[in-house]
């Protein structure tokens, strides 16, 4: 398969896709490419049409399957779909990036989101702190959750390279108002913690569709308070001397030297505004506006440290004498984050000229991000020295068209992507933290990307198969990157060169019916993922030179480039459906930050290139109807994977090593049961086994700092109050599972909730 994509000249790959498009002449009557969803492999509800392209494993998540979940947050929301896995620390979390098969939690750029078809993916890097924008829509707002994994569509650029997920939002059917209060409360035992941490969200909105008339307007708020627990934990290091005699340090066996203290716990504000306006033309053209506004406010101002002298006045750095030894106590600090973000887009659907047509534009930007943050505990408690970082408007613009038409036994379509990210940030030194005074100027760093492509794609109908070819052009550009530092009291600024880059990607899937009732799909495809302004625009500059250190970053960073392969197999065995989903992805050129050799041969840790990163696996997902009593229903899945780096020329003790942050074994299932018309009840699981927590297979571990396996148990039951109403009552990790994504995640959390629609 490696040399049938190596071969293939793009030149050959365009005209085979071209040829597909063309309609057939021997049919001179024009046959009908169904789209329903009982006739496509997708895993999940068949009440509505999918979203997204299904070629490659598909799921669609409906009502049925949101409502026996603790949905605290939208991205809660699919927490029990295959091999899936969001990366939510706590509630409230503005880092919760989603893990798809092998694309990792700290590799958010493999993965396209969408919010009723507007660009949400956070492309400014690739990181755990580059999530999609979640919080664009509410819980209450989502009609359906469509998961496409890998990237075998055309009509998606090479961040589908992990996968594609859609949401989509309740459109106005009359006059409604809904609202929904929620709680949820977590008691918290670790080290020195043994506390309640509680939050509760007010959701609200109402959706209004003119009777007999072409204008339809939504309008929804969300006021979500949240304190969650301390992320980070703070380690004793060994020094020598003498030092105030401590008390309180944890002697944890799992890690290298005692706990002393911890980052604040997260206090987390948010407040959300949305507002949509529709209109359907009689010619059958619809119209759409969006707007959204999100406030964001995190304060880590309660900083602990378990520490205490002889008197039991706590201590909370310098240097301490306990067990025996001398250690230094440091890293403790406080911060504040403020953050204002704004979605603005428009959309059109309709016939033109015998096809049918569809746009979107959208512009997303923060408008103002404000993070300032004490240079250690001591100063932050006097509100002395600290930085301020300072965002000067980063964010996207993107805007995508298409043109669809049956033509025969064709199903034509073909259409255009294109974006433009960036980012620029400013670091400031403080004599005075939280209010940021005497603020004097210390480094900058900004760049931008852009990305067009056009795409062809043709469905034809071959009796009872289908098969599906097309095609993608990308043209990439980095420009106006550079990086600002201080020195000799004077800004000095180095640029980064331009870069330009262009990718062909070819895509071929081919469905049908086996004997034995059997459905089978087998897709092939390959995507260009190009470096985000992130990756490429993180360097330093050299306090000789003046010039950008070479040493801090590679300038030759190159594409990652990946060939898919996938096999789907469907049957059904009465009220059980089968979904069994072989996957294969070779990746070459894969970026991830590790410490390696540089161009120069000089060691450092920065995003490289990998030369080659290799996953394959299988993934068996059942669902089960009325099984066993009527009113049972099941959703039950488990998956496993082999992730390799099989070539790493920077780092070779990294060849032949379980990629990191992907668990060989995962399951994840649903049991639901209509107790009644008015009750219902639902028990939920997540696993995964431990992965390895860095590139070489060095640190693996269930504890603080590394990447452990997890077990999570979660309950939930509903009551219909009336026909409007419904109050719920859940329990999230029943069974208290302490795991870790190098931070702590949720321990026991109930979760109450009242909800209403009229």
């Amino acid at each position: 398969m490696n040399r049938l994509f190596a071969q293939a000249s793009p030149r050959a790959l365009a005209a085979a896709a071209a040829l597909l498009a063309l309609p057939a002449a021997a049919h001179a009557a024009e046959a009908e490419v169904s789209t329903d969803v009982s006739e496509l492999i997708v895993v999940g509800q068949g009440d509505r049409p999918i979203t997204v392209q299904p070629r490659g494993l598909s799921v669609s998540l409906g009502q049925t399957e949101f409502e026996a979940i603790n949905a605290i947050n939208v991205e809660d929301l699919m927490k029990y779909a295959p091999n899936f896995f969001v990366r939510k620390r706590f509630a409230g979390d503005d880092n919760a990036v989603v893990a798809l098969r092998g694309a990792n939690t700290v590799q958010s750029a493999r993965t396209l989101v969408l919010v009723d078809g507007f660009v949400v993916s956070n492309f400014l890097g690739n990181r755990y702190d580059y999530p999609p924008k979640w919080n664009v829509v509410g819980p209450a707002e989502v009609r359906q959750f469509d998961i496409v994994y890998g990237p075998y569509s055309a009509r998606y650029g090479g961040n589908s390279m992990g996968g594609v997920i859609s949401v989509t939002t309740r459109a106005p059917e009359g006059r409604e108002v809904y609202a929904s209060a929620q709680t949820m409360i977590m008691p918290f035992k670790e080290y020195g913690f043994d506390e309640t941490f509680k939050g509760y969200s007010a959701e609200g909105g109402l959706a209004y569709k003119q009777d007999g008339g072409p204008w339809s307007v939504r309008a929804g708020f969300r006021h979500f308070d949240n304190v969650g627990q301390s992320m980070t934990y703070n380690l004793l290091s060994p020094t020598t001397g003498t030092g105030v005699a401590v008390t309180g340090a944890y002697d944890d066996k799992r890690l290298a030297t005692p706990v002393f203290g911890a980052a604040s716990p997260v206090h987390v504000l948010q407040d959300q505004l949305r507002v949509r306006v529709g209109y359907a033309a009689d010619n059958g053209w619809t119209f759409e506006g969006m707007g959204f506004a999100w406030l964001t406010n995190q304060d880590l101002t309660d900083t602990r440290s378990f520490l205490k002298d002889a008197a039991g006045k706590p201590i909370h750095q310098g240097k301490v004498t306990y067990g025996g030894k001398t250690w230094n106590a440091t890293g403790l600090t406080l911060s504040e984050t403020k953050r204002t973000e704004y979605l603005a887009g428009v959309r059109a659907a309709g016939p033109l000229a015998g096809w049918d047509a569809s746009l979107n534009v959208s512009r997303y930007w923060i408008a103002k991000q404000d993070a300032r943050s004490s240079k250690d505990y001591l100063t932050g408690a006097a509100n002395g020295a600290g930085t301020q970082t300072l965002s000067r408007t980063p964010g996207w613009l993107t805007a995508d068209g298409g043109l669809e038409r049956r033509l025969g036994d064709h199903k034509l379509a073909f259409g255009f992507n294109a974006n433009r990210y960036e980012t620029d940030q400013d670091v400031y030194n403080t004599t005075a933290w939280k209010g940021a005074a005497g603020k004097t100027y210390s480094a900058s760093t900004y760049g931008k990307t852009s990305l067009w492509g056009l795409w062809i794609e043709d469905v034809v109908s071959l009796g009872d198969w289908r098969l599906t070819g097309g095609v993608r052009y990308d043209k990439w550009r980095a420009f106006d990157g550079g990086i600002g530092k201080l020195l000799a009291n004077a800004r000095v600024d180095s640029a980064y060169p331009e870069r330009e880059d262009s990718s062909v990607s070819p895509k071929l899937s081919l469905q049908g019916p086996l004997p034995g009732d059997w459905d089978l799909q087998v897709s092939v495809g390959s995507a260009v993922r190009f470096p985000t302004v992130g990756e490429l625009f993180q360097g330093k500059l050299d306090d000789v030179t003046r010039q950008i250190d070479p040493q801090s970053f590679d300038p030759n960073l190159k594409p990652e480039k990946s060939r898919d392969i996938s096999v789907i197999l469907r049957r059904s065995f009465g009220p059980v459906r089968t979904t069994t989903s072989v996957f294969w992805q070779d990746i070459d050129d894969a970026v991830f930050s590790f410490q390696g050799l540089n161009q120069y041969g000089n060691v450092v840790s920065s995003y490289k290139n990998i030369d080659e990163v290799r996953q394959y696996g299988v993934e068996l997902i059942l669902e089960a109807t009325d099984i066993l009593i009527d009113g049972l229903d099941v959703d039950a899945n488990v998956s496993w994977m082999n992730a390799e780096t099989i070539k790493n020329a920077a780092a070779t003790a990294a060849e032949g090593k379980m990629f990191p942050r992907i668990p060989e074994w995962r399951s994840n299932g649903n049991i639901r049961y209509r107790i009644n018309d008015a009750w219902k009840a639902s028990l939920g699981w997540r696993y995964a086994t431990r992965p390895n927590s860095d590139l070489f297979g060095l640190s693996r571990g269930d504890a603080y700092g590394f990447q452990s396996e997890y077990f999570t148990v979660d309950g939930r039951v509903t009551w219909a109050i009336t026909p409007k109403a419904q109050l719920g009552l859940g329990i999230d990790n029943l069974f208290n599972d302490q795991a870790y994504v190098a931070h702590p995640l949720p321990q026991r959390t109930l979760v109450v909730d009242i909800k209403s629609r009229w």
